[in-house]
């Protein structure tokens, strides 16, 4: 670092700062250190960073089910983000809810070799046993349709439940019918919430929502099949998209046209929502964006410079070919 900085001109800690990945450095300055770091070919070296800053520039992940779209996908944010400053990331999955599950993947993780931890586990119970250790390091969470806090990011879904429903409602359809998520998760609770609302708002009955045991295609056609059975269903607002894909695929199966038959609003945009048969109307989460939020706030933590909540971020509604007014 000492050689940089006499190669470029300038101090040793503005070198330490372009490499930590710092803000406030002059461009041209900036390019100067650049232009000396490659060609003196300078690699940071993470253990002699963690002797003298008496840090681990690591930083700790709790998962649970990285198969489900929003964890993995955030995952992907915090591995970019905590590589941009510096910290590589170490990762726990834990496969039960249980206190002894969760201490053990905070003592796998090791509060003396990371510097903070972020819990991807939005359900209920997993942050109620959270709330209940001693843990002491800096710690985040992500939490879904929760109200903003000082420690979590969460994602409005309430609202994004709401505007879909509302579209719905807006085409003319007199109710809309609800295939929520399984039991126990934060965005279950969140997303069904928003229907239920947005129903009582506008002055609407809502039917029974339609249980699943997970968040499958699978599940969606199965609930699919007895939506095409009921009489009087024309819109269906699925909580995320693969359901939407499954009740798709019963409806047509069943003779029913969407949107001429049924409309369905989706939940996620997961990347092939656009090349669905219709492509799916849906609701747009920037998972990835959690990652960064979230290492972000961990570093502020671990900096001893953390202020306020953390701002909701906001869902986006993305129209396209399966939601039309009901048929007469």
């Amino acid at each position: 670092m000492v050689d940089v900085a006499r190669l470029a001109g300038v101090s040793q800690q503005t070198v330490s700062r372009v490499v930590r990945g710092a803000t406030n450095v002059a461009p041209d300055i900036r390019e100067r250190v650049e232009l000396a770091i490659t060609q003196l070919r300078y690699r940071r070296n993470p253990a002699a960073a963690a002797l003298a800053s008496n840090r681990t520039m690591t930083i700790g992940v709790v998962s649970f089910e990285l198969s489900v779209l929003g964890p993995s996908v955030a995952l992907y944010g915090i591995s970019e983000e905590a590589r941009q400053h510096g910290y590589s990331t170490r990762l726990v999955t834990i496969d039960s809810l249980d206190r002894a599950a969760i201490r053990a993947a905070f003592d796998s993780v090791g509060s003396d070799a990371v510097d903070g931890v972020i819990v991807l586990a939005p359900l209920h119970e997993a942050i109620a046993v959270l709330e209940a250790l001693d843990i002491d390091v800096p710690v985040v969470t992500f939490q879904q349709g929760t109200p903003p806090s000082s420690t979590s990011v969460s994602i409005d879904e309430v609202r994004g439940a709401r505007v879909a429903v509302r579209h719905l409602l807006d085409l003319g359809h007199e109710t809309v019918w609800h295939v929520q998520g399984p039991e126990g998760w934060m965005a279950t609770t969140a997303r069904r919430r928003g229907w239920a609302e947005e129903l009582a708002a506008a002055g609407r009955v809502g039917p029974p929502p339609l249980e699943t045991a997970d968040w499958s295609a699978a599940e969606g056609y199965r609930v699919g099949r007895e939506l095409a059975r009921t009489p009087g269903v024309t819109a269906v607002f699925a909580a995320n998209d693969p359901f939407a894909l499954g009740v798709i695929k019963a409806l047509d199966e069943a003779g029913l046209e969407v949107p001429g038959d049924v409309s369905v609003v989706g939940f996620d945009d997961v990347k092939e929502s656009p090349y669905y048969r219709p492509a799916l109307t849906t609701v747009t989460l920037d998972f990835e964006a959690i990652g960064h939020v979230a290492v972000t706030r961990i570093l502020e933590m671990i900096r001893g410079e953390s202020h306020g909540d953390i701002p909701y971020i906001q869902p986006e509604f993305v129209l396209r070919d399966t939601t039309a007014a009901p048929a007469h």
